[in-house]
């Protein structure tokens, strides 16, 4: 069962703007350098660079908290527990923290942890939608315990098979784009034919029988072919040359459609190679860092969790010959992360395939 921890740090600045009580000085040097180089994923620098930033000042929340983000990602849960624990000691009024300890007790199979750190999240902050998502997982995780419980007892008790099934069901959708992907590593290729072909084949196949069931023609018959008769035939003439330009778009649109859930699945799948493949040869890195320093470090962040499941939303895509720009709204799930946000990808057409050239977390 994944939790989500904050996304960071604009939500850390966030929250300690709103919620400490006390204005903060902007971060220092050592902050914003252990921010960064935890953002590319090189977690030891960027607890070197942050425990440099606590000597100073070993009570500043923000720099504790992105200190508990480093140690969840280095799996060094019981410290990372102490350190969140710490900061609903020192800031009770702080919700993230406590939603963070969730995150670790859940991992750690300690369920009743986790709902009492929710619980109190929710207290301080009842507007708060990740914990309540959250403790709406872990209501799940309970139930689905009783109902295994429950049959483990009388397993012949129908109406807790149907509930145990129900609970499971709804964490089976974010699994769906891993599950494919892993099916085609396994090569089911029968299976993909199967799928695909009645999709694609029977559908325009019921479309073509559709036309003549309209009965255009007989509406024509029945005014003499006189007067109603080619005006209405050249009227659709018309109309329909116009539709050409919109679904040459519309094809544009959904190839690049295609293009980003390809990338999505690949993530999902660990594929750093096909993931990679979906970037542009100009693809402008974060900071202008080298093409080949960033693969380096995307791969080793695909390649450390043990699983990852990525579900995109798009909400719009505007094409432009052979550029785009797509919005849409991005679900990563790890073993140790749940984040979710907008993110903005700026596409090419380079050689017939769409490429990302930029990406951006926001709209």
């Amino acid at each position: 069962m994944l939790l989500r921890p904050l996304r960071l740090n604009l939500a850390i600045a966030a929250v300690v703007l709103a919620f400490a009580g006390a204005a903060f000085a902007a971060p220092a040097d050592d902050l914003r350098e252990a921010q960064k180089l935890y953002a590319q994923g090189r977690l030891q620098p960027a607890m070197e660079k942050v425990d440099a930033y606590l000597k100073a000042q070993p009570r500043e929340p923000q720099g504790r908290f992105l200190k508990g983000l480093i140690l969840t990602e280095q799996k060094k849960v019981n410290e990372a527990i102490q350190v969140f624990t710490g900061l609903t000691e020192d800031f009770p009024e702080l919700p993230e923290p406590y939603n963070n300890l969730a995150v670790l007790y859940a991992s750690l199979g300690n369920y009743d942890k986790a709902k009492s750190a929710l619980e109190l999240a929710i207290h301080t902050h009842p507007s708060y939608a990740t914990a309540h998502e959250n403790l709406g997982d872990i209501y799940a995780q309970l139930a689905s315990r009783a109902y295994d419980r429950a049959l483990q007892l009388d397993k012949n008790n129908t109406t807790a098979q149907v509930k145990l099934a129900m609970v499971k069901d709804i964490f089976v959708s974010p699994k769906t784009a891993a599950k494919a992907e892993a099916t085609k590593v396994a090569k089911a290729e029968p299976a993909k034919v199967e799928a695909k072909a009645p999709a694609t084949k029977a559908e325009p196949a019921k479309v073509e029988p559709a036309k003549p069931e309209a009965k255009a023609p007989a509406p024509k018959a029945e005014p003499a072919k006189a007067e109603p008769a080619k005006p209405e035939a050249k009227a659709p003439a018309t109309k329909a040359e116009p539709a050409k330009p919109a679904a040459a778009g519309a094809g544009e649109k959904g190839a690049v459609t295609a293009a980003i859930e390809a990338w999505a699945r690949a993530w999902s799948a660990k594929d750093v190679k096909g993931y990679l493949a979906a970037y542009a040869p100009d693809f402008e890195t974060p900071g202008g860092e080298p093409r080949a320093a960033w693969e380096k470090q995307r791969a080793e962040r695909i390649e450390r969790p043990k699983s990852i499941e990525v579900a995109v939303k798009i909400q719009s895509i505007a094409v432009d010959g052979d550029s785009a720009v797509a919005v849409l709204r991005q679900s990563y799930r790890s073993d140790t992360l749940k984040t979710n946000s907008t993110k903005t990808l700026k596409l090419a057409k380079v050689g017939g395939q769409w490429l990302i050239k930029q990406e951006r977390v926001g709209g």
